[in-house]
């Protein structure tokens, strides 16, 4: 079982060599990323300029815990709109909180908007 949920920020950071990443790197291989959050790490570097080659050794070379977007994680996902509506998070905001909590995990993000969530979930800040 993992500790940590990944969103799409935080890897993006990692891949790309941001600020944070130097704090998101120790929880790479204690962490797990959903299904919904990777499609968003790999939209993003495509929109970014990565052939498909660089993106596959990109996600290959951090050899993430995976976990699928199943029917209770959609479930949820769609009830917690309500309580983040205000901080605008996304759908896959909401996919990474919803795995969080199945998992029992901390949500581990870059994006300044969920400091301000206040949700039964925790949420750890890397920048």
């Amino acid at each position: 079982m993992s500790d940590y949920v990944l969103d799409a920020s935080a890897v993006l950071t990692v891949i790309q060599e941001e600020i944070g990443s130097d704090l998101v790197e120790p929880y790479l291989r204690m962490a797990a990323i959903g299904a919904v959050n990777l499609a968003e790490v790999v939209a993003k570097l495509q929109d970014r300029g990565l052939t498909d080659d660089e993106i596959d050794h990109a996600v290959l070379l951090l050899d993430l815990d995976v976990c699928p977007f199943d029917a209770p994680s959609a479930i949820v996902a769609g009830k917690l709109r309500g309580p983040t509506r205000h901080a605008g998070l996304s759908l896959g905001d909401r996919a990474c909180l919803a795995l969080a909590r199945s998992l029992g995990a901390t949500a581990l993000t870059t994006d300044r908007a969920w400091v301000k969530l206040q949700i039964d979930i925790p949420v750890e800040f890397a920048r």
